[in-house]
């Protein structure tokens, strides 16, 4: 524990962190029900305890020093930690919740379907879930765990490899039949924004290496699906996102099987917390999910529907 005096008052923080925001005492003072004379004391007060001078005093308005500015962004981020952890214990009060970061189109096709039975056989634990699409610093946000897409390369954090994945050339029905993978070179193709390099990719896998073809952007696999089933383009999209499009006949395969994409999901925690209960409850359920085939939110495993145009 640090000392005391390296700890100030929560109210001398929230005046210094409004201050910061609103600009002038008074404004701090409405917006904390206080009276601007207790918003003076509380942030002379933190100045006399940290022994540095925070604010420069111009008129009628209170700017922060550099050091200040630097200071108060750190205190920002305490503050929205702790609000955070009241949030969680109010949603729980008894305990065993946990902060689960995810990616948008997996947590709805993968994981959303499958909570149901984690909440069957563990209803001690609650999990309370946020999007993130790229890796953060555990250490200054409240999640336990995370899910990840790509490779091993989030530094500080234990892996639990979930599902490889495997991509598909698909299009709305009535997309004109391929000879050659560089037939689609012709039409209109739809990229990710975070994946614009998967149609070179494919390309590659059947023979054409080198080849970058330009295309419309699009932010998640959610727009970018709907882009396809409505005639946009072709479009490359993980197997497991669109059974249910494949299955109802508003996507079709359009050249050659799915083949394996460049990443791999994984259940992401850090490895400098000790290891609380209802992550290590969350983590094995998931590994045994993730072992099982059998498992999938429709009770078996999925199959494509056959492709009579493609090679």
């Amino acid at each position: 524990m640090l000392p005391r005096r390296y700890l100030p008052p929560i109210p001398a923080l929230m005046a210094l962190e409004a201050v910061d925001r609103l600009g002038t005492a008074s404004e701090a003072a409405k917006e904390l029900s206080l009276t601007q004379g207790a918003i003076s004391r509380a942030l002379q007060g933190l100045e006399a305890q940290l022994g540095v001078p925070l604010l420069i005093r111009e008129r009628q308005r209170l700017r922060l020093t550099p050091a200040g500015q630097d200071y108060v962004a750190e205190v920002r981020k305490a503050l929205q930690l702790l609000a955070s952890a009241s949030i969680t214990l109010r949603a729980n009060p008894t305990g065993g919740s946990l902060n689960l970061a995810i990616l948008p189109a997996f947590g709805m096709h993968w994981l959303a379907p499958r909570l149901a039975r984690f909440a069957q056989h563990h209803p001690e634990v609650t999990v309370n879930l946020s999007t993130r699409l790229r890796p953060f610093d555990f250490a200054t946000t409240p999640f336990d765990a995370a899910i990840h897409y790509g490779r091993q390369d989030w530094p500080g954090v234990h892996y639990l490899k979930l599902m490889d994945e495997e991509v598909l050339a698909v299009a709305a029905p009535g997309f004109p039949p391929l000879a050659s993978a560089t037939d689609l070179l012709h039409h209109p193709l739809l990229h990710l924004e975070s994946r614009t390099g998967d149609w070179g990719r494919w390309l590659a896998h059947h023979g054409h290496p080198g080849l970058r073809p330009p295309g419309m952007m699009f932010d998640q696999f959610a727009t970018l699906t709907q882009g396809a089933i409505h005639g946009m383009g072709a479009a490359l999209i993980p197997t497991f996102l669109i059974q249910r499009e494949l299955s109802e006949g508003r996507l079709v395969p359009i050249f050659g099987p799915p083949i394996r994409a460049l990443g791999s999901y994984y259940l992401v925690w850090p490895d400098t917390r000790p290891d609380r209960a209802p992550l290590r409850s969350l983590r094995l359920w998931l590994q045994a999910e993730a072992a099982d085939p059998a498992l999938t939110p429709l009770g078996a495993a999925a199959t494509l529907p056959p492709n009579p145009e493609a090679p």
